[in-house]
């Protein structure tokens, strides 16, 4: 497995091919279809990321024989690394990737004198949930953030000290 820093479009768009295919399978179930469509325009879009990495958010494309299998966006606040996207395509699930992205995350914030990792995830995103939890995050909130067009994301926050 390779972890590279997003620096080129070729790589945001092959961000964005994994996305898709990421969300509409993963996501689908749990926030509906229409709400899936609206997320990635607004999120997950060439232009959308684009967009987030000038105002400072770090993208990474998580990589098998070259081969892009997920990826990972982080912003970093005055003591927090705040983990923003955090995927891997569903055949390369519980095959070690999420705890070698974590190590690499820990590592970066550690680096930049961090003192903790924190995320928002979907409350009934319950795979996600254990799995951050199996690395050392714990739930410590709730938010209800509207996004628009009438849909809402409904998250615990969680954080992991270092």
């Amino acid at each position: 497995m390779d972890i590279k820093r997003v620096s080129n479009k070729d790589q945001i768009n092959a961000i964005e091919n994994l996305a898709y295919d990421i969300w509409y399978q993963h996501y689908t179930p749990i926030i509906g279809k229409h709400q899936v469509a609206y997320m990635l325009e607004k999120f997950q879009s060439v232009e959308a990321m684009t967009e987030q990495i000038k105002n400072g958010f770090l993208y990474f494309l998580i990589l098998d024989d070259n081969v892009p299998v997920g990826y990972m966006s982080v912003e970093l606040h005055s003591e927090t690394l705040f983990l923003s996207k955090f995927y891997v395509i569903e055949a390369e699930r519980g095959k070690g990737y999420g705890r070698t992205m974590i190590a690499f995350l820990e590592a970066l914030a550690k680096e930049k004198s961090l003192n903790k990792i924190s995320l928002t995830v979907n409350k009934y995103n319950t795979g996600s949930i254990k799995m951050y939890e199996k690395v050392g995050f714990v739930i410590s909130g709730t938010v209800v953030q509207d996004i628009g067009e009438g849909f809402i994301m409904d998250d615990y926050q969680m954080e992991k000290r270092l």
